[in-house]
């Protein structure tokens, strides 16, 4: 498949991704009596990402995040070559998610933009968090994704059920990372709505950028290191 399809794949996973992530949080996560909260965003991203695995996993591999981009290729699982390709169609389509969930959204009368799913840290994390402690929950997450992504796409894993361990791994981070930093662990997601609401959430993007790029080559190294098969002469020295 030409790097040109893949990296449109990875650009309409994205928009995706963020559409219907930070869509569920902005547009349905409050509303009225029958708001879906916490656990239906952490679902929604969740979902997002499995529905697109099956749907584009074939085609680009469906990283739909620079931060897997760069775990998968510190892992050796993805060439370096073709990083800038992905990474630079994943900002566009997470920036493109962001600007039609806006034009969706200013439709209500009483739309206010606020955060709009920014990720942010002191007085605009959802908990007060510290600076301190949101890079570590992005870089500890983000590296326990990568980790999970790894071990899921291993072929001695059980076949055809990647999506589903990596769609739950990330609702999952999304339940504990939520009230930190809105989660992020994906660069594109959080630019994305930065590029919206502008101001503060760009000034601190920087933060969603380092710490998950950080966290995805960590928890690479981690698995490859633990995890990753003998080749065949070591493992039978190991066990003569």
């Amino acid at each position: 498949m030409p790097l040109s399809k893949r990296a449109i794949a990875e650009a309409i996973g994205t928009f995706w991704l963020v559409f219907g992530g930070c869509g569920s949080a902005v547009l349905a996560a409050a509303f009225p009596n029958v708001g879906i909260g916490l656990l239906g965003v952490s679902l929604a991203f969740g979902l997002t990402v499995l529905t697109m695995a099956y749907a584009i996993g074939h085609v680009s591999g469906c990283h739909l995040n620079p931060a897997v981009s760069v775990g998968l290729a510190v892992g050796g699982r993805f060439s370096w070559s073709e990083l800038p390709a992905y990474v630079i169609a994943q900002v566009i389509g997470g920036a493109a998610g962001a600007f039609v969930l806006q034009v969706i959204a200013s439709g209500a009368p009483s739309f206010q933009l606020g955060g709009f799913a920014s990720n942010g840290f002191g007085e605009h994390s959802p908990g007060g968090y510290s600076l301190v402690a949101c890079i570590v929950a992005e870089v500890v997450l983000t590296a326990m994704f990568l980790f999970v992504i790894h071990g899921a796409t291993d072929k001695r894993a059980p076949s055809g059920l990647a999506p589903v361990a990596i769609g739950l791994c990330l609702t999952l981070i999304h339940l504990i990372g939520i009230p930190v930093t809105n989660l992020s662990v994906n660069p594109a997601r959080s630019t994305g709505p930065a590029l919206v609401v502008g101001g503060w959430a760009l000034e601190q993007l920087w933060v969603f950028w380092v710490a998950p790029l950080v966290g995805g080559a960590l928890g690479a190294l981690v698995y490859n290191a633990i995890c990753a098969e003998e080749p065949e002469g070591k493992a039978k020295s190991a066990t003569a």
